[in-house]
Order: structure tokens, then sequence, then C-alpha cells
């Protein structure tokens, strides 16, 4: 970060009171505090409330538990956007992995010109560094790179001390375009202790404008009355039942097997299946729902353990 930056965010929190522990936590407090103690202040900051690790009862608690008591060197595949790929097709079948174009260890040495006319980008370390190219001609390399290695130079793990993301080595990857993004419909399965319990579907997810829509459906395709309280936008407009429904649920309980909690995401494009990414905290842990009444419900799914006898199947 340049001095300008900092000093740009300093004035920033200053002049707004209800940001300047935000900015405490943001820039200091990665470097001095543990993972618990960092964990119990954005906690305490996020959610207006204070966080039991001890004894943990609603949804964003047990994350919260499971972040520092769970931590299984598989998760760090899982969450490398290019380690995952082996992982997926070793669970469940190749045919269940986004085809991948490429890898690079720096921005320069992308051969953009093996590339396909349509293409995706993306950091393999972090959750949501992206380009989407519809149409070659038009790339301006320089904004490409402004944008998609914004969390470059840091150990993305920091922000919220999501484990499974630490000390990833850092990559960028090209994989198909697999459908044009405003078409595209993404399934995301919460499991919990390896059970799929129910999906959230995405649309419009790059509305850069509204936000994705986002709506919670029960394993049937009831949709159900909930909803993520920050990302989310209202729209008459839901998502279909999945024509793989069933498979979907079935590949869920296979790739969250032995896990506490997983969010695992789908993509539908004509009838294929295909893994979009694993997420074990929601939000980074810090997602809160309404009715308030379902973060406790989906806290008394999570079964976890007492110390550190943790769950394996």
């Amino acid at each position: 970060m340049t001095t300008k930056t900092f000093i740009n965010k300093a004035f920033k929190a200053l002049m707004h009171p209800n940001l300047i522990l935000h900015f405490i936590l943001g820039q200091l407090a990665p470097y001095i505090l543990n993972d618990r103690m960092y964990i119990r202040m954005k906690y305490r900051l996020n959610l207006k409330r204070k966080c039991n690790l001890d004894a943990p009862k609603i949804f964003q608690e047990k994350l919260q538990w499971i972040k520092l008591n769970d931590r299984k060197p598989i998760y760090h595949q899982m969450v490398d956007k290019i380690e995952a790929k082996k992982f997926i097709a070793d669970k469940i079948g190749e045919e269940y992995v986004i085809p991948m174009l490429g890898m690079w260890e720096r921005f320069e040495d992308i051969d953009f010109d093996a590339l396909p006319d349509r293409f995706i980008l993306k950091c393999s370390f972090d959750s949501g560094s992206y380009y989407i190219c519809k149409d070659k001609s038009k790339l301006n390399k320089e904004e490409i790179k402004k944008h998609l290695l914004v969390n470059w130079k840091h150990d993305y793990y920091c922000y919220s001390r999501e484990w499974p993301y630490k000390g990833l080595k850092h990559r960028i990857l090209a994989e198909s375009l697999i459908a044009d993004p405003k078409e595209l419909k993404e399934y995301k399965f919460f499991c919990f202790n390896g059970i799929p319990k129910f999906y959230q579907s995405c649309l419009d997810r790059n509305n850069a404008i509204g936000g994705a829509i986002l709506n919670f459906f029960d394993l049937q395709g009831n949709l159900l009355e909930v909803k993520d309280a920050e990302h989310s936008r209202e729209s008459l407009e839901i998502a279909p039942i999945p024509t793989n429904l069933n498979k979907m649920i079935e590949l869920s309980r296979v790739l969250s097997n032995g896990t506490y909690f997983l969010r695992v995401d789908f993509y539908e494009v004509n009838g294929q299946i295909y893994v979009g990414e694993f997420t074990f905290f929601e939000n980074g842990g810090f997602c809160y729902f309404i009715p308030e009444k379902y973060n406790s419900i989906w806290g008394g799914l999570d079964k976890i353990a007492n110390g550190l006898n943790f769950y394996n199947v």
C-alpha cells in the first residue's frame, strides 16, 4: 500500500468515527493479534455482538470455532483454485472440472496470444479475484492487471483468519468461459458434517450495481423465506430448480465428507454440472441471515466436536 493510499484511508476513517476501529483492525491488527484475538475483535465489530468461542451456538460462532480448531492439510488443496481441480477429479471425476487453459506465476508471463477469444482469469490463492474476457480484441492488459492482482502481495488468510488460505502459492490460472456470465446459473450447497441441508441460487452475479440475486431453497427446490443480510438484492426473478438437483446433492455429500461445514458451488450449463469452488467460511465467517432465527437454526445443524476430537468419517 502506498503512503498516499494509507493517508487517504486514515482520513476517511477519522471523518467517520464508526470506521476507525475497522481501519485499525484492517491495517494493524493482522500483524499484532493472534487468530483468537483477531477473530473476537472482528466478530464484535462486524456483527455487533460477542463471539462465544468456548460454547458456540449460532452458525457464525461455530464457523469461528472451526477456523481455530479444524485445520486439516487437505483444506489447502481444496481452496487453491488450481490444486482443487485434482481434488475434484479424484473424488467425483474429471467431467465435473472446469477446463484450465494455463497457469502462470507472474502476470507478465501470461501468453494472451495463446488464449481463446473468451476466457476467465483467476488468482489461485484467494476468493473473488478474477477477470472475465468476452472479446480478446478489446483487452487492456494494464487494466486487467490492476483489477486482478488486488490481493497479490497479501496472504488472504490475514483478512478473516481463514486458515485454509494460509501460505498458498500465488499463481494465476485461465479457465474456459463455460457460459455467458449473464446467463450463468450457480447453485451453492450448504453441507453440515458432510450432509447437504439446503442450497442457494445465484443469478446475475457480476452485476456491479445491484449485486447478485440470491435465494435459498430446501433440497426439494422449495423457496425458503430467508435472506443473506449483506449480499443479495430484491428481485422477482427466481432461479429454476436445477435439472441435476439430485446429482448435485449426491456430489455435495461426497465432496464435503469429513468436514464440519462446507459450501460446495456448482454451475449447470446445458445439463452439464461443473464444480465452481469450495467455501469453508461463508462471507469469511461473518455472514448474517434474516430472519434472525435462521442463524440459530443453522447453527444447530453443525455438530462440532468437544475439544480436539475432530469429526472424521
